[in-house]
């Protein structure tokens, strides 16, 4: 009954035991959990343009072994052929543009000239991650966020639909992060070096062992 407030991500079962044992404590999605449903629907977009890229590029190979002739796959002026465009192009996709490296730069002006379907879900994208941090207020937030479902909605992009979905079944949730803006975050990054460290030692076979020394190290 002491608990006020639980962050957690998506998932149903969170939500179950958070109801059925911490009936005082606000249930709060956390930031990073619900930016990656968005960043998600942006990815699946660029492998399935690969996908379709990768069909063509053998089909064209096929040919040309018909022809005997040999296959010279187009590159830009960065060097890359349309289907390394699209799998070095991953990790931009996530970030601001205005953390982007030179060559991602480039890439990305490729890119999105090239898919401008990307360019579009990238901008929805990053306008979802500007209200986490611009917005001050639970109403502001709300407002915002249906502004950008709004959009998504008439965009006819079917995978940043069924993320606007997701988005609006968990709004109470995803909402009750403002203005507090509290995230797990601390919580995973310190998952992640047990995950980390497990690995490193190959494995648990004496788990007092192993909790002791992770007390040693991270105390």
């Amino acid at each position: 009954m002491a608990v006020r407030e639980i962050t957690a991500d998506l998932a149903e079962s969170m939500d179950w035991i958070c109801r059925t044992n911490f009936m005082n404590a606000t249930l709060v999605a956390d930031r990073f959990h619900v930016q990656q449903v968005v960043s998600e629907a942006v990815q699946e977009i660029r492998i399935n343009l690969r996908r379709e890229v990768i069909d063509e590029e053998n089909e064209l190979i096929v040919e040309a072994k018909k022809e005997r002739r040999p296959y010279h796959p187009k590159r830009h002026t960065n060097g890359d052929t349309n289907k390394q465009l699209l799998a070095r192009a991953r990790y931009l996709l996530f970030k601001p543009c205005n953390t982007w490296s030179l060559s991602q730069k480039e890439r990305a002006d490729i890119l999105f000239s090239e898919y401008p379907e990307v360019k579009k879900a990238y901008d929805f994208s990053m306008y979802f991650r500007g209200i986490f941090e611009h917005a001050q207020t639970r109403e502001n937030a709300k407002e915002r966020f249906g502004q950008w479902m709004g959009k998504v909605s008439s965009s006819e992009i079917s995978t940043l639909i069924s993320a606007a979905n997701t988005i609006n079944n968990n709004l109470g949730k995803i909402l009750n992060y403002f203005p507090s803006g509290s995230t797990n975050a601390s919580a995973e990054s310190f998952n992640a070096k047990l995950k980390g460290f497990r690995s490193m030692v190959r494995g648990i076979r004496d788990i007092k062992f192993f909790l002791f020394r992770i007390s040693t190290f991270y105390a």
